[in-house]
């Protein structure tokens, strides 16, 4: 059997706006123009992409500060962010040793960070997600959230996240993540 008939069998159908139309899987060549409908794209891409690390930073001055401490409460680095920025982005943007071994999918807690009593209440109550996860957090206190969940805002200028002295990583322990 040809691989060309091999392949013009793997194909898949599917219904886009009430009407069947047969995707090709990614083998084939054949009748790939089928693809190009603006309409199809659509469908086959409903989401917008993200990428990792995707900060711009402000000019300066023109910034939301954003001061990093580390666990003994020494002044690791006061940095500007603009508005919707996360502070796991913002500390690897920065080159803050902020693990985020999830990358920000709220699966663990290695972007623990505890913030400042006054700006922890300006924030929005976390998910259930990230309380699940903070509760494994090492030195959890009061003021404690994910990194990866808070998105800064103009109300949080001058907010202190302080460095917990430990993380736990549950999947490769001892590993440091590098900025992509």
């Amino acid at each position: 059997m040809s691989s060309s008939r091999i392949l013009r069998s793997m194909r898949m159908s599917a219904i886009v706006r009430d009407r069947p139309i047969h995707l090709l899987d990614h083998w084939t060549r054949s009748n790939s123009q089928n693809l190009g409908s603006p309409s199809l794209r659509r469908w086959l891409h409903g989401s917008q992409i993200q990428r990792h690390g995707n900060v711009t930073r402000p000019d300066p001055g023109t910034g939301i500060k954003l001061h990093f401490k580390d666990s003994k409460g020494n002044l690791l680095k006061t940095i500007e962010a603009n508005e919707g920025d996360d502070i796991l982005s913002l500390a690897h943007e920065h080159d803050i040793d902020l693990e985020g071994a999830c990358e920000g999918s709220v699966a663990c807690s290695t972007c623990h960070v505890i913030l400042s009593a006054e700006h922890y209440d300006l924030l929005p109550e976390p998910s259930d997600d990230e309380n699940d996860m903070l509760d494994m957090a090492f030195g959890l206190t009061d003021t404690s959230r994910l990194g990866c969940q808070v998105h800064i805002t103009r109300e949080l200028d001058e907010m202190t996240a302080t460095l917990p002295s430990a993380t736990r990583n549950m999947f490769v322990d001892g590993k440091k993540p590098t900025h992509h």
